[in-house]
């Protein structure tokens, strides 16, 4: 028995899936979220019903718990920070968190430790974000410092007739915006990797992602890259880490571009719907191996068990009370998993679950896959 005591702030689907691995080891959960029926509510030990901005909850938190971690970045980084120099254990750090939440200081931070990102640039005002386009050209790509999540902090401006819309949008979303040069990519990936109190590093397997309306659609394994270029992403995803000194799993999205370099788009200092795939396809799971990292023990193999994974996300289909559709005939084919996250509203495009298929080769997880993606689906009523 282990004999701690964990606070999750946030009791969404990711925390849910951090407490299924954690209560293996018998820790006892405490888990700080608004909702009453959030998903984490019922494995957790307790349920402090508050806003993740709280700051007196987080102190209650705090004052419950031996070590504090987070499965949602955009919280109360101030809070924790306050905490951290009081000497309470918060895995990751809330000095890197609160570097993390403002985009244009986290890619500053990783420009100055050598790592190739996008040119970027603030912008402080409508007059500014002009000026930028007089001296780069369209398109460019704006984004909100602050508060975006699943491109709802970005706005593509492709010429004059878009500028003022995509700053009034964004204003909406953050204070402070930047401005961003688009890179010609080939392809975008999502790394996912663990590093220990310390220092080890588990990176796993990289997919092929693809997007729809800027949110994660489904993701393949393998994803076809050159050994020779996957060692590379392998170690930017591990030098991220260290910059923000990363204890537990983060994600780290990152454009191939055209010319074959690589640069790091944006991190995220969590276990994210991006490894969702681990949890049927690796020997140990992003989850698994964040509780491992925040408690101080070995991080586990991230290998591939199958020969391919996929995992599709299921977005809501309509606004509602959550209907799943589908199930029992989608479970008649081998090598299906589906996850439903438990939350009790359906809204149109929200993450509602996913699935994953494993099998042998990737043209039968294909094959699969074209069969199941027509059949489960997540309704409102």
């Amino acid at each position: 028995m282990l004999n701690k005591k964990i606070g999750i702030i946030g009791g969404g689907q990711l925390g849910k899936m951090m407490i299924l691995e954690a209560k293996r080891l018998g820790l006892y959960i405490i888990t700080l979220d608004p909702e009453p029926d959030c998903p984490s509510h019922s494995i957790s030990d307790e349920h402090i019903i508050a806003g993740v901005d709280d700051e007196q909850a987080i102190y209650e938190l705090a004052g419950k718990a031996d070590i504090i971690t987070y499965e949602w970045e955009k919280i109360n980084a101030e809070a924790l920070i306050k905490l951290e120099k009081k000497g309470h254990v918060i895995y990751p750090s809330a000095s890197s968190l609160i570097i993390i939440q403002d985009k244009y200081l986290q890619k500053s931070k990783l420009r100055e430790s050598g790592l190739k990102v996008p040119d970027f640039e603030p912008i402080d005002d409508f007059n500014s974000l002009r000026d930028y386009v007089k001296r780069n050209g369209f398109p460019v790509m704006l984004k909100a410092r602050k508060n975006g999540y699943d491109g709802k902090g970005n706005f593509l401006i492709r010429g004059e007739h878009e500028l003022e819309t995509g700053f009034n949008t964004l204003k909406k979303v953050s204070e402070s915006l930047m401005a961003e040069k688009v890179i010609d990519f080939e392809m975008e990936v999502s790394v996912v990797a663990t590093r220990g109190i310390n220092g080890e590093k588990a990176v796993y397997p990289i997919p092929y992602n693809a997007h729809k309306d800027n949110i994660l659609d489904y993701m393949k394994i393998p994803s076809g890259l050159p050994e020779d270029l996957s060692a590379c992403i392998r170690e930017n995803a591990k030098k991220v880490m260290d910059v923000f000194g990363g204890v537990g799993t983060f994600c780290v999205e990152m454009f191939i571009g055209k010319d074959k370099q690589i640069y790091i788009n944006e991190v995220a200092p969590r276990p994210h719907n991006s490894g969702h795939y681990t949890i049927e396809g690796c020997r140990v799971n992003q989850f698994e191996n964040h509780i491992r990292a925040i408690l101080g023990l070995p991080l586990g193999d991230t290998g591939l068990l199958h020969g391919a994974v996929i995992m599709r996300n299921l977005l809501g289909q309509s606004d509602g009370k959550a209907k799943i559709v589908g199930l029992e005939q989608s479970y008649k084919y081998d090598g299906v998993n589906v996850h439903i996250y438990g939350k009790i509203e359906c809204k149109k495009e929200r993450k509602m679950g996913h699935y994953t298929i494993t099998a042998d080769t990737l043209e039968q997880a294909l094959a699969i896959d074209n069969k199941i993606s027509k059949i489960v689906k997540i309704t409102g009523e």
